[in-house]
């Protein structure tokens, strides 16, 4: 049975991760980035509810 031969895997390796680091920095590099963002102050959200905001109790009906 015929040993493996693995002296090329490093070399194969190393040039895929060089190739994809080089593909992945070519493709950031045609994003456009806003140079200065703004901060935006949020407001803050007020649901409309149909009964008051008060705490009433639920009563049950006798059994």
């Amino acid at each position: 049975m015929p040993q493996l031969d693995t002296s090329t895997w490093f070399i194969n390796i190393l040039s895929m991760l060089l190739a994809l680091y080089i593909i992945f920095q070519l493709k950031i590099s045609k994003f456009q980035y806003p140079s200065d963002p703004q901060l935006q102050t949020l407001k803050p959200m007020t649901k409309s509810s149909p009964w008051k905001t008060k705490w009433t109790k639920i009563y049950l009906p006798h059994l």
